[in-house]
């Protein structure tokens, strides 16, 4: 069961153009079982309407302090009353300084006044206005009133100006709204590498050998073990534009088997768990320097290097997962892979099966170790990520 299941969550809109993320935010906690309550300053409704966050939520959209519309319980009470958790997306620098000062003089700041429940900030200005003093103190002071506050990754702001200031990502949020309610924190203090989408391989400056992979399946188990405490390390090929790496994670983008292989290396002796879901290309070509326009093309591939077989050499007390994608004998062909990468289980997926492979967001699996084969029903991408993870410290 998803850790928002049940879970009731307070969204605070404030006045800022990165309102278009909190969509994002507000769809996937839903998604995630999550019973959503969208607040708004009047400022917020210039940049999205209220009506577009009553139909991702459900629920009415409170933005006037004084609407006559409600139910017989004092709105602002009964919502911080019933909220598990609360985040403000986006923060301004206007409404972290009313909360830092306790000032309460619209419904979005009154409602957060009322919370007993966590609260998280994720600020959303320009860079200038960010590290103003006065803003650093501001959040300086939340943070000491235990608030959480989530930073996103620097950028192009729509000022035009490039630096910090931007809004985290919709599922950097939803993973840190997710942690104040995981059931497990088993990983803290474990590092947990993970290898992720596709690799290319060039034939010539236009065409390229590669393969399905989303990367949807490595990008899952990355989140769960950052759910469960891990510092994570996600060396990531091609992948499905929507995963976006958590800012939290050391994130290593790869174009090439080689390159994976080099990242693998050089980060190897830092995870205590490695997980290989990454699809890397198989073999290498020549790179022709022109585009090819021959009728016939021949080409003459050779192995490309072996990250899993080369991990489960150096591998000392540390874990191994790698995947066996396969279309035929199945069981008898992962079961090999385990014992020639010298892995601690293997992750079998027939992609041949419906709801299984690539670019997907369901699999069907088979755990398996030397002694043992545990078929799984079909589920998500991020239900199975923690039932590999459980498996792998069972072991």
């Amino acid at each position: 069961m998803n850790a928002l299941d049940g879970k009731t969550i307070l969204v605070g809109v404030s006045g800022g153009i990165a309102a278009y993320k909190t969509c994002t935010l507000v769809s996937s906690l839903v998604k995630s079982g999550a019973r959503v309550h969208v607040v708004m300053t009047k400022n917020a409704t210039e940049f999205v309407s209220p009506l577009t966050f009553e139909t991702l939520s459900g629920n009415r959209v409170v933005v006037d302090m004084f609407d006559r519309d409600f139910q017989w319980e004092i709105e602002h009470v009964s919502l911080a009353k019933s909220a598990d958790a609360a985040i403000i997306a986006p923060a301004t620098a206007n409404v972290l300084a009313k909360l830092a000062c306790g000032i309460a003089d619209d419904f979005l700041t009154t409602t957060m006044l009322a919370c007993r429940c966590p609260i998280i900030v994720a600020p959303a200005m320009n860079t200038a206005m960010l590290e103003n003093k006065a803003t650093v103190h501001n959040l300086e002071v939340l943070k000491s009133r235990g608030f959480g506050i989530v930073f996103g990754e620097q950028g192009r702001l729509a000022c035009g100006d490039s630096g910090a200031g931007r809004m985290a990502e919709a599922q950097t949020l939803v993973d840190e709204i997710n942690k104040l309610f995981g059931k497990k924190n088993d990983l803290d203090g474990k590092t947990v590498l993970v290898t992720s989408g596709a690799t290319r391989v060039d034939i010539d400056p236009v065409r390229f050998l590669s393969n399905r992979s989303s990367g949807k399946m490595g990008y899952a188990i990355a989140e769960a073990a950052y759910s469960r405490g891990a510092k994570v390390i996600y060396i990531h090929g091609f992948t499905d534009k929507s995963l976006v790496p958590n800012v939290a994670w050391k994130s290593v983008a790869v174009t090439t088997t080689e390159e994976l292989f080099s990242a693998v290396k050089d980060n190897f002796g830092d995870a205590d768990i490695t997980v290989m879901a990454a699809a890397p290309c198989d073999y290498t070509v020549k790179k022709n320097a022109n585009k090819i326009k021959s009728d016939k093309l021949s080409l003459e591939l050779d192995k490309a290097p072996d990250c899993a077989a080369w991990a489960g050499a150096h591998k000392g007390k540390a874990k191994l997962v790698i995947f066996a994608a396969e279309t035929e004998n199945c069981d008898d062909n992962a079961l090999g892979k385990l014992k020639a990468k010298n892995a601690d289980l293997a992750v079998l997926n027939n992609v041949t099966e419906v709801g299984a492979g690539f670019d997907v967001d369901t699999n069907i699996v088979t755990l398996i170790t030397e002694d043992k084969a545990e078929r799984k029903q079909i589920m998500s991408k991020r239900a199975l990520a923690d039932e590999i993870l459980d498996k792998i410290l069972s072991l």
